[in-house]
């Protein structure tokens, strides 16, 4: 049996992972910062996001050699409009409709680019370019209309927490006064009538480090924990991560803005911390950001919006070693520089349905099982299973299952249990034989002896 041999199979198996995961769950998308000298080219970074899955990426600026090498990739890009020019974007709308022809029209659509980031965190700029900001969304907007753009990519501008007068408990969340009238309703009104999202920027990391000894870590992780009950409206909440993105639906609400959605733009959890900054270790980032991961593709909404789904952007892509700042600020990456996972975590539904576990790989080696070791499948499990981890493998697994097609060195024995066992194993020795990458849900486990099928050679554990 060759792997993806049977299409109804596997239309049987998608059905079935449909029903069980919310029709209303939200998406994955990662950022792609650069403020690095050691990265690896753009086209390196588009083959890296396609074979994890990612297929949503958010930028800072509109590189022509990112933007050319996502080109016919099938990712979906939000760019952005960077703080430094918001005054000339809002004084000149020939400046935005140059800017859109050489920035966007000039790319799109071979390269997928869906939305606009104008400006970022700009009511903490310390340029002042706050006055400019909804002028100049207004003026980009123009622009996309006249290259006919406006119905295909959409305008917003990220927002820190710290817009926000007050989050706790999250019922009393309110937006700051003194930016309601000027900013805040401007650009609200703006995203409603362009049937837009609000960009929010969340992370529950920076307000544990500062409470530790108010904020529980397995609320700020996503992990088992009594919850929380907001004491105005008695929702409990069981995540730090909801409870501050209810309490911008709050302030949102108190304004009368209930009907704009939100899209989280960045959130994340560092791997390295400095002395003081209590809980930035490779644990909790993986904790965090693998539970988050779930979160959003298993379960629709927050407690105050329990339909909408809730679509998140990871920070970041890479650990940047050139960010200013602590020691956390260059290492919220996913991946070293050198392409390595910094540890594994799920990022795709495909990932969350093969049963694969995730580890941390906190320091960068490659030893985390000891010894002579491979991976087999589990010829107790069901053919059913066995195919679905077989799957994942040979697909957005990344293993080298070419040795298992038809006529090649170990298509035989041709059974379900000796392709998938090779496939398991080549997919456990490409991630390093880390803790709990032989698992695939229960098909699979590790053994200390080379495996034997027929004449096939396994690739060896170290």
């Amino acid at each position: 049996m060759a792997f993806f041999s049977s299409l109804s199979l596997f239309l049987s198996l998608f059905l079935l992972s449909s029903i069980a995961l919310s029709d209303a769950a939200g998406w994955i998308g990662v950022n792609y910062g650069r403020i690095a000298d050691d990265l690896p080219s753009p086209d390196k970074v588009v083959q890296l996001l396609k074979g994890q899955g990612i297929d949503r990426i958010k930028l800072y600026d509109t590189d022509s050699t990112v933007l050319t090498a996502l080109a016919n990739s099938n990712i979906s890009v939000v760019v952005c409009l960077p703080n430094e020019l918001l005054s000339s974007a809002a004084a000149d709308p020939s400046f935005t409709d140059n800017w859109v022809q050489s920035n966007i029209s000039h790319f799109f659509p071979s390269t997928k680019i869906n939305g606009i980031a104008v400006g970022n965190e700009v009511f903490v700029d310390p340029n002042n370019t706050t006055k400019f900001l909804v002028p100049a969304m207004k003026n980009v907007y123009s622009s996309l209309q006249k290259f006919n753009l406006h119905n295909s990519i959409k305008i917003s501008s990220p927002i820190a927490l710290t817009a926000l007068a007050s989050s706790f408990p999250t019922s009393s969340g309110s937006f700051k006064p003194d930016l309601i009238e000027p900013v805040i309703k401007p650009m609200l009104d703006f995203l409603r009538q362009t049937q837009s999202y609000l960009m929010v920027n969340a992370y529950p990391f920076f307000a544990y480090a500062d409470n530790s000894d108010k904020i529980s870590l397995d609320y700020a992780l996503f992990r088992d924990n009594p919850g929380v009950i907001d004491s105005g409206n008695g929702l409990k909440y069981s995540s730090l991560f909801e409870a501050q993105i209810d309490a911008v639906f709050a302030a949102m609400s108190a304004i009368k803005y209930d009907d704009v959605p939100v899209v989280v733009t960045e959130t994340g959890w560092p791997s390295k911390g400095d002395e003081k900054e209590i809980g930035a270790n490779a644990e909790n980032a993986a904790a965090y950001n693998g539970n988050l991961v779930k979160r959003v593709l298993t379960k629709s909404g927050t407690p105050l919006r329990p339909r909408d789904p809730l679509n998140v952007f990871l920070f970041a892509l890479f650990n940047e070693n050139q960010k200013p700042g602590p020691t956390s600020e260059r290492n919220y990456g996913l991946f070293y520089p050198n392409e390595q996972k910094v540890y594994e975590i799920p990022l795709t539904r495909a990932y969350l349905e093969s049963g694969v576990q995730t580890p941390v790989v906190n320091n960068g080696s490659k030893a985390q099982v000891k010894g002579r070791t491979w991976c087999v499948a589990n010829g107790n499990v069901a053919a059913e299973k066995l195919q679905a981890g077989l799957d994942y493998a040979c697909g957005e697994g990344g293993a080298d299952c070419r040795p298992i097609q038809l006529g090649a060195t170990c298509y035989n024995p041709n059974s379900i249990e000796a392709h998938a066992s090779y496939a398991f194993n080549s997919y456990y020795q490409k991630m390093a034989r880390a803790a709990g990458t032989c698992d695939f849900g229960g098909a699979a486990h590790v053994v200390t002896q080379p495996p034997q099928y027929g004449k096939c050679k396994f690739p060896t554990g170290y």
